[in-house]
């Protein structure tokens, strides 16, 4: 019988597994095995945490099937850090959630804030817009990546600080990248998006076909 297809999902900054239970159980009942890989986002650097969560998550995808990935945020710069080392065997397709794929303005201006610098950690300070960002260092994907983006705020505090349409955290045009093969704005915010009906079923679309549902 045939390997399942693995999907590992990767979770953001400050988050936990938790906020992708939903993603996970959805893509479970689809058929996929899924690791829902936790890692102590706040305590480490962006490469670190994509050095030991990358590896500790393929160890428990089976050993011959397709691996996929669902990321949130700053899990798919952790994802893109990782490819940029290292070949996954049998990769598959990624979508990527709000990623600050050419970083954010909200680090520009409040990373240096004291009580931000302490709550978002190392890897935090690293997600700027500036050349030398990990985000805007790490080129174009070369595999399979499509991404959602929202544009509704719970945070105007924060949305202030960010130039045109935003899910409070990242602009829509900051999460593409060079080679993405698809890219889709929906009504949706940066922290609550991954639980997002719409969301899971393009998502799953996404990981069946290579392109999201023009339907929405």
């Amino acid at each position: 019988m045939d390997e399942p297809q693995c999907v590992v999902l990767l979770h953001g900054l400050a988050r936990t597994a938790h906020s992708m239970k939903k993603m996970e159980t959805a893509l479970e009942k689809s058929g996929y095995a899924v690791v829902n890989q936790g890692y102590p986002s706040t305590k480490k650097n962006i490469q670190t945490l994509a050095a030991e969560t990358l590896r500790a998550a393929l160890n428990k995808c089976p050993p011959n099937g397709a691996v996929h990935f669902v990321t949130h945020s700053m899990g798919g710069i952790l994802l893109r850090q990782y490819l940029s080392q290292h070949r996954i065997p049998c990769l598959g397709r990624t979508v990527m959630l709000g990623p600050p794929n050419q970083g954010s303005e909200v680090v520009d201006r409040l990373g240096s804030w004291a009580p931000l610098r302490w709550f978002n950690g190392p890897a935090g300070s690293q997600m700027g817009t500036s050349p030398d960002s990990i985000p805007n260092q790490l080129g174009p994907v070369d595999f399979p990546v499509g991404v959602i983006a929202g544009n509704q705020t719970i945070n105007f505090l924060l949305s202030t600080q960010l130039p045109g349409p935003n899910d409070g955290k990242v602009t829509v045009e900051r999460t593409k990248v060079e080679g993405m093969q698809d890219h889709l704005v929906l009504p949706v915010t940066h922290p609550f998006m991954m639980r997002n009906g719409a969301v899971i079923e393009q998502v799953k679309v996404f990981l069946e076909t290579g392109q999201f549902s023009p339907e929405g």
